[in-house]
Order: structure tokens, then C-alpha cells, then sequence
């Protein structure tokens, strides 16, 4: 029996990881594409505001962030299908984001941050390490969730150690953008 089950989980792991693979490369190389972008190519949304989506993104980001620490105080306490389920909310929050930044993207022309001074160094050292640290959340996220879902706790332990802190700065720097971009948009 123990055979069957290496065998099957074997099998999981040969469909599953070539797509998280997939999605890791793909998605960033799509994301970046998307600020190359000129102006004129921008979407005509019609009567949908689409100037609010910074402040959506924002709330989804802090929920996110707020679902990581709940997730982690949850496993603490030993409440695993509380844990699991803050855990894939807080990654369908994070794929809800990706979509909206997507589609925020597509239809509203860029914004620049405006401030001077000190200020704008701490900003832009947020949203580049809040960029960078962004690429590798979405594999660390899914392998983690996917280690945690069929049981393997050992793996999952493991990437979560990694995906936990990272995952939970790129949320809370994703609300320090929006609140130093407020001004400009």
C-alpha cells in the first residue's frame, strides 16, 4: 500500500510542478511585458472608473497580509482547516490582485511617483524590493499550498520558512506603495 501511495504522489508531482513552473515564468514575463506597454495601446473602459483600483489593491493586499499572520498564530494553535483556509483565501486574494493589477494596468495610463528628498529613496527601495520579492511569491506560494494540501508537512514546513516572510513583506510593502502613491493618483 505504501508503494501506491509514493507512486501517486509521484505521479501529483509529475502534472503539478511542470505547471507551477509554468505559471512562475510566465505570469512575471507577462506582468513585465504589460509596462512596456505604451499609452495608446491602453484600453477604453467606458463608464467603469478604473482610478480606484490602486486603493482596491491596496485593502487586498492588507487583507492578505492580515490572512498570513492569522494563517501562521491558526497552525500555531493547531487549527489546521482554519489554517487552510486563511492560507488559500490569502492566495486567492493574491491572484484576485493579480488580475485587477492586470487589468489596472491595461486601462489607466502610468502614474508617477512625485515626491522629493529622502522620501523618494525610501519609496523606490519599497517598490523595488517589493517587485523583486513579488517574482518568486507566486512559485514559493503555490509549491507551498500544493505541499500543504496533499500532506507532504515536511516539504511544506520547509518552503514555508522561506514563503511566510517573504509573501507577508511583499503585502504589507504592496499597502506602502498605495499609501505613497495616494497623493498622485
Amino acid at each position: 500500500m505504501k508503494g501506491t501511495s509514493t507512486i501517486s504522489k509521484k505521479n501529483n508531482d509529475n502534472a503539478i510542478v511542470p505547471v507551477i513552473i509554468g505559471l512562475s515564468v510566465t505570469i512575471p514575463v507577462v506582468v513585465g511585458l504589460l509596462f512596456l506597454l505604451p499609452d495608446s495601446m491602453k484600453l477604453e473602459i467606458g463608464i467603469i472608473n478604473t482610478r480606484s483600483l490602486p486603493f482596491v489593491h491596496a485593502v487586498i493586499n492588507g487583507s492578505t497580509a492580515v490572512l498570513l499572520v492569522l494563517g501562521l498564530w491558526l497552525i500555531k494553535k493547531k487549527k489546521v482547516a482554519l489554517h487552510r483556509f486563511a492560507m488559500v483565501t490569502a492566495f486567492g486574494l493574491s491572484a484576485l490582485f493579480l488580475v485587477s493589477y492586470v487589468f489596472a494596468r491595461l486601462s489607466n495610463t502610468e502614474v508617477h511617483f512625485g515626491g522629493e528628498g529622502a522620501i523618494r529613496y525610501l519609496y523606490y527601495f519599497i517598490l523595488i524590493t517589493h517587485i523583486l520579492l513579488s517574482i518568486p511569491v507566486l512559485p514559493l506560494a503555490m509549491f507551498a499550498i500544493y505541499r500543504g494540501w496533499t500532506g507532504d508537512i515536511v516539504k511544506h514546513k520547509k518552503i514555508v520558512r522561506y514563503t511566510f516572510p517573504v509573501w507577508l513583506y511583499v503585502a504589507i510593502t504592496g499597502v506602502l506603495v498605495y499609501i505613497f502613491m495616494a497623493p498622485y493618483y
